[in-house]
């Protein structure tokens, strides 16, 4: 028997169209899994969406996920909430078109203990507190320090989130790159940093360290892990994948229209 879960936002009328679409499936013969679903359905915005990935980021090989909008932004989902019966039917079919979502992976090192944390969108160090110095480097050789707010690392789809709004370039689907954009930064005649995104390849690795971290902030997505101590994060890509159901007829360019 085929397994399905759900992850959705918590008001009414989400709530209703859940119900709709669990009892949908279980009349067709499917089952509900928390555990070891073979499809997760995200019901809201893309916030709900990268919950529900990292909810199931450890048994992502097994899984892939479909999003049904209903929140303040679906850049991620792909059905419309009047379009249940079409997201049933596309589940159903014995083929599905799939696309591979890369995950960021960082290593955050302290005092010889090492913490992976995953990220869909982005990773970024923030500091709103005092000036936050980072030492840059790429692939082993130094690029700066960096003195400002704090530095984002954004994949392809992230480069529509946070990236974004700091003016960092959008990657269009397919590219898979990471780019490293500063928050904030500070350029004046005794500081200057590169000042610009900087996109990198997938094969690229990323090294932040600073002797100082107090009051700095790692968030990745919507999560967070307070830094405090001398530390290293490494970024790079994942060999994780998040397996992403897709429709041919809602181009990327729709999608991204639908930003503005």
């Amino acid at each position: 028997m085929r397994k399905f879960t759900l992850i959705c936002k918590d008001d009414p009328t989400t709530q209703t169209l859940v119900e709709n679409i669990k009892n949908s499936l279980i009349n067709k013969g499917w089952e509900t899994s928390d555990e070891n679903p073979e499809v997760v359905i995200s019901v809201g915005g893309d916030g709900t969406f990268l919950r529900a990935i990292h909810t199931h980021q450890d048994h992502l090989q097994n899984c892939f996920f479909v999003g049904i909008h209903t929140g303040t932004l679906g850049f991620l989902t792909n059905y419309a909430s009047d379009e249940c019966e079409e997201l049933i039917e596309d589940i159903e079919k014995a083929s599905v078109n799939l696309v591979e979502l890369p995950l960021l992976e960082v290593c955050v090192e302290t005092e010889g203990t090492c913490r992976t944390v995953y990220a869909v969108n982005e990773m970024r160090i923030e500091n709103v507190i005092r000036t936050q110095l980072l030492d840059v480097s790429i692939n082993g050789q130094r690029l700066e320090t960096f003195r400002g707010n704090g530095l984002c690392v954004s994949t392809q789809v992230g480069s529509t989130a946070y990236n974004r709004s700091l003016g960092g370039a959008i990657i269009h689907e397919g590219i898979n790159a990471m780019q490293l954009t500063e928050i904030t930064g500070i350029h004046h005649h005794a500081y200057r940093s590169l000042g610009s995104p900087l996109i990198l390849s997938e094969k690229s690795i990323i090294t932040l360290e600073s002797d100082n971290f107090n009051q700095a902030i790692l968030c990745y997505d919507y999560l967070s892990l307070p830094l405090n101590q001398k530390t290293r994060l490494t970024v790079s890509y994942s060999q994780r994948k998040a397996k992403l159901m897709i429709r041919d007829k809602k181009s990327y360019i729709d999608r991204l229209k639908s930003l503005f």
